[in-house]
């Protein structure tokens, strides 16, 4: 039986089209390849895993305050049985729906160039002292916007508009 030159071409075509597909996909199929262990490491050594420890403490924080209105007599070691209801296992399985957003967005070298730049002293400094920053900075940021909010200038603004865009006649 003699095959059809044709439907060799298509069937080649086929195959290096499949070929190709999988090495294009290959890192994101691979979430324990050298690229993924590279970007853990980036997340590790830019303070981003700081980060994320900081800001699980600040959702319990957040959550802590309405349970502890509710509740107001908790021991002191409820407290610290319910600041660990978070654990290094639940950032890591953060960490790991965020490896495919850095994959999708630089190339391995970038990843590896960062990672050799947040390894210099000039970073090690900025890592140690960003926590502290982010906290105080947050804390002014707070306080400007209760300001603002609370201010005769918004709230006339505010009335302003209102005014403008017939609110009043909209929502009786």
């Amino acid at each position: 039986m003699r095959s059809n030159p044709l439907s060799k071409i298509i069937g080649t075509a086929v195959a290096v089209l499949l070929f190709i597909v999988g090495l294009a996909s290959g890192v994101a199929a691979d979430p324990g390849g050298q690229k993924a262990r590279d970007i853990r490491k980036l997340l590790e050594v830019s303070g981003i895993y700081d980060q994320l420890d900081l800001m699980k403490n600040n959702l319990l924080n957040q959550y802590s305050m309405g349970f502890s209105r509710a509740y107001p007599e908790l021991p002191d070691a409820f407290w610290e049985e319910y600041y660990q209801l978070i654990g290094q296992q639940d950032i890591d399985t953060l960490v790991d729906k965020m490896i495919p957003v850095y994959d999708k967005n630089m190339s391995h070298e970038v990843v590896r160039e960062l990672i050799k730049m947040f390894q210099t002293p000039f970073w090690e400094e900025w890592k140690a002292k960003m926590p502290a920053i982010s906290r105080e900075a947050g804390q002014i940021g707070s306080v400007w916007g209760q300001e603002l909010l609370q201010s005769e200038a918004f709230s006339k603004n505010l009335e302003g508009l209102i005014k403008q865009h017939d609110h009043e006649g909209l929502n009786p």
